[in-house]
């Protein structure tokens, strides 16, 4: 792949530093990188193979002057309709972390271990993230499909406050250290208080009951494992830790569960690791995920009654392997094939 002109687009957020971060970690072949924000962060910098380059605040003239190839976006999802065309319409590929186009049938939504291939199939100038419970998810189901066959699936979230972004973390922050110095507190980014305590709500609710981040699983874990007709429920928990996102995952199959071959099919995945061996107490905590890439498993067990009923734990970095690293992954894909 040749050097590319790369942009950020919410460069000064949690997940654009860490697009930053992989980028450099993985040698991505970058020419020359624009990080972009919002005219808060005007004056700021960012460090990118040891020099500072100027933020640059995100208006048409300061695109249109750029030759923009790969535009990595980590904006709302407002922002990213507001944007995206406008990048596509000068020449860049867009990679969105956003809501925004997921669900769109023209706009592929892609985790590369489970989908890639459509990226190869779609002629679409933006591509979509998933969201990063589904992206820790799908890969786990998929492998399950593949051996047994999964007639229904239930999921538990247990999802930390940097899902919200920094504001998220400094909320959690500020709270604790107010409650041990006998201060009152006051949610602001959450909608009840975070410090010791589990939200059982990630998003506004719907009128039957589901909140939008429940709603968000279901839609895309359908889309990416090409199953529209999927039995999936899912209960999402926002959970006062910062860093990494866990899942309680039960599963129906159509055949029986070999727990053997499982853990075999999961030893050999590039992009999972097995930490399950209960003599040992050993299964993964939000820690061991914590800065890493692949997706941690867990806790297989097969129902007692029946093996047609199996259950496992499922963790993840929400910012770096459920948002940063699988976008990035995304782009040397389909940049890959565009200038091989």
């Amino acid at each position: 792949m040749k050097p590319l002109n790369v942009a950020i687009v919410g460069a000064t957020g949690l997940v654009g530093e860490e697009f930053i971060s992989i980028l450099e970690e993985r040698n991505f072949p970058i020419n020359e990188l624009y990080p972009f924000a919002s005219e808060n962060s005007l004056g700021e910098t960012i460090t990118y193979d040891h020099k500072e380059i100027d933020v640059i605040v995100l208006k048409e003239e300061e695109i249109r002057k750029r030759k923009i190839d790969l535009a990595l976006f980590s904006i709302g999802a407002g922002l990213a309709l507001e944007w995206a065309k406008l990048f596509t319409e000068c020449g860049a590929v867009v990679v969105d972390n956003s809501s925004a186009f997921r669900m769109d049938p023209e706009i592929p939504l892609v985790v590369p271990e489970v989908n890639g291939h459509v990226l190869k199939e779609s002629r679409s100038k933006i591509i979509a993230n998933p969201n990063c419970s589904t992206i820790q998810l799908v890969p786990f189901l998929k492998l399950v499909d593949g051996l047994f066959g999964i007639e229904k699936v239930v999921v538990s979230t247990y999802q930390s406050v940097s899902g919200a972004g920094k504001k998220g973390i400094e909320e959690l922050h500020n709270q604790v250290t107010s409650l041990f110095n006998g201060r009152s507190v006051k949610p602001e980014v959450f909608l009840q208080r975070i410090a010791f305590n589990l939200i059982p709500q990630i998003g506004p609710f719907f009128e039957d009951g589901y909140c939008e981040e429940e709603i968000k699983m279901i839609n895309e874990s359908r889309k990416i494992l090409e199953k529209p007709e999927l039995d999936i429920d899912v209960t999402t928990v926002r959970v006062p830790t910062f860093y990494s996102h866990a899942e309680s995952v039960w599963i129906e199959l159509k055949k029986s569960c070999d727990l053997a071959a499982l853990r075999k099919k999961i030893s050999e995945s590039e992009e999972m690791v097995l930490m399950d061996n209960i003599e040992e107490m050993l299964y993964p905590t939000l820690v061991d995920s914590s800065g890493k890439d692949e997706v941690f498993v867990g806790r297989l067990r097969v129902n007692r009654e029946g093996k047609k009923r199996l259950s496992a734990w499922v963790v993840a970095d929400n910012v770096r392997k459920g948002a940063a690293y699988n976008a990035i992954r995304i782009a040397e894909t389909i940049m890959g094939d565009m200038h091989e």
